[in-house]
């Protein structure tokens, strides 16, 4: 299993504890998908986690954002996409 960089966990633990996952945050694969195979969420999930993320980084994930596939197709690119666009 590929190690997880600082950033990765600590997006890996917003995830599992805003979506109150059963899972480990450590678990997680960073090149898996997130959404439905891989980590298994859904959209209803996904629309929480932007929530979440415009809380706590200041910045919107649009589901009309034309990279919303790229943003969310692993833990990798959501966390370098968090890196790049958080404001706070």
């Amino acid at each position: 299993m590929p190690q997880l960089t600082a950033a990765e966990l600590d997006v890996a633990r917003l995830i599992v504890e805003s979506l109150n996952l059963e899972t480990d945050p450590e678990s997680i694969e960073p090149e898996a998908p997130l959404y439905r195979e891989g980590l298994g969420l859904d959209s209803i999930d996904m629309l929480e986690l932007s929530l979440v993320i415009s809380k706590k980084f200041g910045f919107q994930i649009k589901s009309d954002d034309p990279d919303i596939t790229a943003i969310f197709s692993s833990l990798r690119s959501l966390t370098e996409v968090i890196g790049k666009r958080r404001t706070h």
